[in-house]
């Protein structure tokens, strides 16, 4: 698939989306470059300017709100994602869930595979599809491989929400949505999911609307 501005070299294109300051925009479904895949990050970015575009990254996640954003989030096909989850939330919800705070992370060309045969499924939603959530049904644990912004490696198992932030951040860099994955029966606009589903699971509005849940 090509990937739109493939003729841009992709450090012109940070450095553009820098100079105008502030939170960067984020697009939305439909734009080709949540489609085409992120190439792998090999010094595409010089040190400073992949300092800079990792704060901007931080800085426009905080801004949203949410707790995970990718590269390709902000028209930039690289494999590199940040995330960051205070969980400020009602301690049945936490514990349902299985959300626990979350310290900022880089994840540079990061990919995970499953640990163990459990999954879970809550409802997710995504800074690229604003207004609306699904219910996803994913590894309740996974181990994640990638480097930081040092080029030190991690190697890590995360479970509970944590897992679920890893594959659905890793997934953009893949060119997939959480869509692509959802029970799309569940599929609820924010205000309606406020209204109705609010609790700590689905399984009401599973019942209600006419899905499974593994």
């Amino acid at each position: 698939m090509h990937c739109p501005n493939a003729r841009t070299p992709v450090a012109e294109r940070v450095e553009e989306l820098l100079a105008a300051g502030g939170p960067l925009p984020v697009v939305t479904a439909g734009h080709p470059v949540l489609r085409c895949g992120a190439e792998p990050f090999d010094g595409q970015l010089e040190p400073a300017l992949l300092a800079r575009f990792v704060e901007a990254l931080r800085l426009t996640m905080h801004a949203a709100p949410g707790v995970g954003l990718a590269a390709p989030q902000v028209g930039v096909p690289l494999r590199i994602a940040v995330l960051e989850d205070p969980a400020p939330m009602p301690e049945e919800v936490r514990r349902a869930r299985g959300r626990v705070p979350q310290p900022f992370r880089v994840l540079v060309n990061p990919s995970y595979e499953p640990a163990g045969a459990a999954r879970a499924a809550f409802y997710e939603g995504c800074l690229s599809v604003p207004g609306w959530q699904a219910v996803v049904a994913r590894h309740a644990e996974v181990r994640l491989r990638a480097q930081d912004e040092r080029g030190r490696p991690v190697d890590e198992v995360f479970t509970g929400w944590p897992a679920r932030i890893v594959q659905h951040e890793t997934d953009h860099l893949d060119g997939t949505l959480y869509l692509d994955r959802a029970e799309l029966r569940s599929l609820s606009s924010n205000e309606t999911l406020a209204a109705r589903w609010a609790q700590p699971t689905p399984e009401e509005a599973a019942r209600a609307l006419g899905f499974d849940l593994p």
